[in-house]
């Protein structure tokens, strides 16, 4: 069995592509539309649709946050948010609490 394709993202044209995963001699890989690197997001991922923006502002939070989809062992890559909301919320508590955002962000529930 071939092993599995890797998702990777350029978010300025809002495109995902699968590709086999980085190795250790790889150069960065590059966007085919616009020269740009493409961030490596896991094999977990699904791509919001092209024209759903706020899908795309919640992505671009969480991936410059640090936040990547690895494949799990049964459940994936476990929780993400999916609403600016629930981002905003995330962000607000790490603020409050020192504690890193890309922690935060991945929180299932937040602490009352």
């Amino acid at each position: 069995m071939p092993p599995a394709k890797h998702h990777f993202v350029c978010l300025p044209c809002r495109a995902s592509f699968k590709q086999p995963g980085p190795g250790p001699y790889d150069r960065d890989r590059v966007c085919p539309r616009c020269a740009r690197e493409l961030i490596h997001v896991g094999q977990a991922f699904a791509a919001p649709r092209r024209r759903d923006d706020r899908a795309w502002r919640v992505l671009t939070v969480l991936l410059n946050a640090g936040v990547r989809f690895p494949m799990g062992c049964s459940d994936g890559p476990g929780y993400r948010p999916r609403t600016l909301g629930e981002v905003r919320e995330r962000m607000a508590h790490a603020r409050a609490t020192g504690e890193p955002l890309a922690q935060a962000l991945v929180r299932e529930e937040l602490p009352d």
